[in-house]
């Protein structure tokens, strides 16, 4: 299970990720995230629904209701320009995070932190 940190601190970039392929509600955005996950990320409408209240305030997402076939109204969520540029940059980093970390770790077997030469800028 992941901690809260990285929860916290991934949860951006997942939901503008899940949003660049189209318009999704809360509930599924959090199904979706469950199941890429293999379930190690649980997340709940608690943790979720803040978040997207956040993110449309910071226009990387908008919204708009939709009434179902039941009658119910749903709120379907929408990534901006705004927020695909934002994608950019954090997926950016992400990957840089990333690969500083297949590097220490993928050579873990072959390697002791000793021999790793880690440039320093």
């Amino acid at each position: 299970m992941a901690t809260k940190a990285l929860i916290a601190a991934s949860t951006k970039p997942m939901v503008l990720s899940i949003l660049s392929y189209g318009e999704n509600y809360g509930y599924n955005i959090i199904q979706e995230v469950e199941r890429m996950s293999g379930g190690e990320l649980q997340w709940t409408d608690a943790m979720l629904y803040p978040v997207l209240k956040r993110m449309e305030k910071e226009k990387l997402i908008s919204s708009r209701w939709v009434k179902t076939e039941s009658g119910r109204k749903r709120k379907y969520y929408k990534i901006t320009d705004t927020g695909r540029a934002k994608l950019t940059e954090e997926k950016t980093q992400w990957l840089n995070v990333n690969t500083i970390f297949e590097s220490l770790w993928g050579n873990q077997d072959r390697l002791s932190l000793t021999e790793i030469q880690i440039p320093i800028q």
